[in-house]
């Protein structure tokens, strides 16, 4: 090897060694944008062995307040959006995450405990889960709704329309897979969500807000929060602007202290559920969880001069 040779890999070298890195900045998502947690908190993360990963937002009540606000603005146009568009964006968010796919992979087997071959699977069932949500959202009202068999002639209509505005305590042990299965049923059905990531596991969900956040959904249908779920979730439940609360990831006790308060407006609740297998077929049971049926009754009239009704 030359002189000059010995020279540039010694420069390369030092370069490399002088490098800094680079270390990740985790954000709230809210309201389409990316701001640090109200009151400056953070908390750290760890794998499953216990060593750091990042530091997180640590969420506050204020917070919790100004994604509902989010929720609330994007409602209408969300809600008012043709189903087949939303089927649209919720494939978009798949076709997004299939190229970020090897960051959700190393973010999964982080959070979880896996192996890189089984937090893949994970992430590709995640993926997929989107995609079926997506087809799902011009067809659930056929399912759901239909012409009733009255009594007179009278159409009688049943069409299904969501709730508003709902809060998901998201589960804690599956980070990804079981975030998107209680997410994409709340919005492939026009309704906005406010997520409360799992607690010792939420840097694939504070993720899943860039991806959303280039995914033609618009900016305040999916708020994502971190922080304490017992801390957050109490200002959700009480919340007079929230319709509706998943208690997936809430354990009995806060389960049963976030029921009484979701009470006290009516909101409809939806109790948390042992789920052995994330990836198995969900149905159309979370679809239906958060559907308001409206009923319309319609005079038919009648035909020619017999009067006979159509």
């Amino acid at each position: 090897m030359s002189e000059k040779s010995e020279k540039s890999e010694r420069s390369e070298k030092k370069s490399e060694q002088q490098r800094l890195s680079v270390f990740k900045t985790y954000k709230l998502y809210v309201g389409g944008k990316f701001p640090r947690s109200e009151s400056g908190r953070v908390y750290e993360v760890t794998d499953s062995k216990g060593n750091w990963l990042a530091n997180a937002p640590l969420s506050s009540r204020k917070d919790a307040r100004d994604a509902v606000v989010a929720a609330r603005k994007a409602f209408g146009g969300w809600a008012g959006a043709t189903a087949y568009n939303r089927g649209q964006i919720l494939y978009r968010i798949a076709e997004m995450l299939e190229g970020r796919k090897d960051q959700f992979v190393r973010e999964v087997a982080d959070a979880e405990g896996l192996s890189k071959t089984k937090a893949a699977a994970v992430v590709d069932a995640a993926i997929d889960r989107w995609v079926w949500y997506a087809g799902w959202t011009d067809k659930i009202a056929q399912v759901v709704g239909g012409a009733n068999p009255v009594a007179g002639p009278f159409f009688n209509l049943s069409t299904p329309e969501p709730t508003g505005v709902v809060a998901v305590v998201a589960p804690q042990e599956s980070s990804f897979l079981g975030l998107v299965s209680v997410v994409a049923p709340v919005i492939a059905t026009g309704n906005t969500a406010v997520v409360v990531a799992s607690e010792k596991s939420p840097l694939p969900a504070l993720s899943l807000g860039e991806v959303l956040a280039t995914s033609d959904l618009p900016g305040g249908v999916v708020n994502v929060l971190s922080g304490r779920a017992a801390e957050i979730a109490p200002s959700l439940a009480a919340h007079q602007d929230v319709n509706g609360i998943d208690l997936a990831g809430a354990d009995d006790v806060l389960a049963k202290e976030l029921e009484i308060a979701a009470a006290d407006n009516l909101k409809r609740v939806r109790r948390p559920q042992p789920v052995d297998d994330w990836s198995a077929d969900p149905g159309t049971d979370r679809l239906t969880s958060f559907l308001e049926t409206k009923t319309v009754w319609h005079p038919t009239g009648s035909l020619g001069a017999s009067g006979s009704a159509y």
